[in-house]
């Protein structure tokens, strides 16, 4: 089953908890701390694999959550930190993320990658916080969080040409007879649900990968019929096969036909309008084909005076060597696309900044008799504070302090005992004093 589109939740591993510990060792008076660091959480990181050709792995797999780091051991050891998540994921995959619809990542290549979700920061153990003044601190840090996000992978096929145009007019038979593509075939409808690729040998050296993408509709840049899904193939492309049933044997007329489906390209990707495009009078086989393109071709010259209409049949091949060649000759004279590790690195230095100064802001609200304090700088150090110790409570009391919060409950009427609840913590009110749970 081809899928090209998915919806999963990545979580980067947290980090592993540092520790107290002491040297307790025969001979070692006054040891001193020995608590070890926690390593770092894993990475979740998408690599691309060019044997993958669909998404559908991510159809019964939704959440990938990295293991964390290990905690921190006695006698100065840190822990280990935890290997990365590698995620497979096919070439042509664009990562979004799905609250903010910022592209993460646009992936092409064999080899790349991107690191989708960080893995947090081991917490540091009680060694790391001796000081002169302090030194056997009874102190250690919580592993940091990894950091998670929902995110949508869409696929955008890896093909130079797209063949392009409406329901039945041929594009599915073309590819069946110049390459090993097997599409299913049928005169109905929307007989290709999903893009089919295949691989063209010119036949003098030259080759390239030919996309059948699904037929199109009017309004399909509105999401029409298959709409976006379609659309979205067409974009990967070099070069446009523009395939248009001359015989009229769908009832439409063919010139109305090549008008409407450039106007669905023009309007979801102003780009696509300009794209190199070569255009295919298919069905001549049909007696009433011929005349059909002589009224196409005048037309068309009132609006392109240039422009070159190849003519063909795919059922008895005539003129499709002709439509091989000048294929593979305009491929020759279109660059490739541009460098994607490029714009991998740039996006990556666009999501992933260096820590900027913390934010010492904070709110105080009333709930009836407790005082709720807000910060994301508090909350942030709270989650890494291992809060079982009395020098925890004096670290956090300091901090508070030194950032005016004391000062702003004590204006707002806080009194001794009076509750204060910050995060899923709540402490006692004690003037001149600290808080305590």
């Amino acid at each position: 089953m081809f899928v090209d589109k998915a919806k999963i939740y990545v979580k980067g591993g947290d980090g592993g908890d540092g520790i107290v510990a002491f040297r307790r060792e025969k001979y070692v008076p006054e040891g001193g701390p020995a608590g070890g660091d926690g390593g770092k959480g894993a990475d979740i990181i998408f690599r691309v694999d060019e044997g993958l050709r669909t998404l559908m792995d991510f159809r019964y797999q939704r959440h990938f959550k990295a293991p964390r780091g290990e905690k921190g051991r006695n006698k100065s050891q840190n822990g280990a930190n935890a290997e990365n998540m590698i995620v497979r994921i096919p070439p042509g995959t664009v990562i979004i993320d799905d609250d903010t619809q910022e592209v993460i990542a646009d992936l092409t290549r064999h080899g790349q990658q991107v690191v989708v979700a960080k893995g947090g920061r081991g917490g540091r153990g009680n060694i790391r916080f001796a000081t002169p003044n302090n030194p056997a601190p009874e102190l250690a840090e919580n592993g940091e969080e990894g950091e998670e996000r929902w995110i949508v992978l869409e696929l955008k096929v890896m093909a130079d040409v797209g063949l392009v145009g409406f329901p039945s007019v041929g594009k599915s038979t073309l590819l069946s007879v110049v390459s090993a593509a097997k599409p299913k075939i049928g005169a109905y409808h929307f007989t290709t649900i999903t893009p089919n690729l295949g691989v063209v040998d010119v036949g003098d050296g030259r080759s390239f990968v030919m996309a059948d993408l699904p037929g199109l509709i009017e309004g399909a840049h509105e999401g029409v019929g298959l709409g976006h899904e379609f659309l979205r193939h067409v974009e990967r492309t070099r070069l446009i096969i523009h395939v248009v049933d001359m015989a009229g044997s769908e009832g439409r007329d063919p010139f109305d036909d090549w008008q409407k489906i450039n106007a669905e390209l023009e309007q979801y990707n102003a780009e696509l309008a300009s794209r190199p495009q070569i255009v295919v009078a298919n069905k001549m086989d049909i007696p009433e084909a011929a005349d059909n393109l002589v009224e196409f071709r005048e037309q068309v010259r009132k609006i392109h005076p240039d422009l070159e209409i190849l003519e063909m049949s795919s059922l008895t091949r005539q003129g499709v060597q002709e439509l091989l060649y000048k294929t593979a000759d305009l491929l020759d004279q279109i660059p490739d696309a541009p460098a994607v590790e490029e714009v991998a690195e740039q996006t990556e230095r666009k999501i992933y900044k260096l820590d900027k100064k913390e934010d010492d802001s904070f709110t105080i609200r009333r709930e009836n008799e407790t005082f709720v304090v807000e910060s994301e700088k508090i909350e942030r150090m709270m989650k890494r504070m291992q809060l079982n110790s009395h020098e925890a409570i004096l670290k956090l009391a300091r901090t508070l302090r030194h950032m005016g919060v004391d000062d702003e409950l004590r204006k707002r009427g806080a009194e001794d005992g009076t509750i204060v609840r910050i995060g899923d913590f709540e402490f006692e009110f004690v003037e001149g004093s600290s808080y305590y749970y």
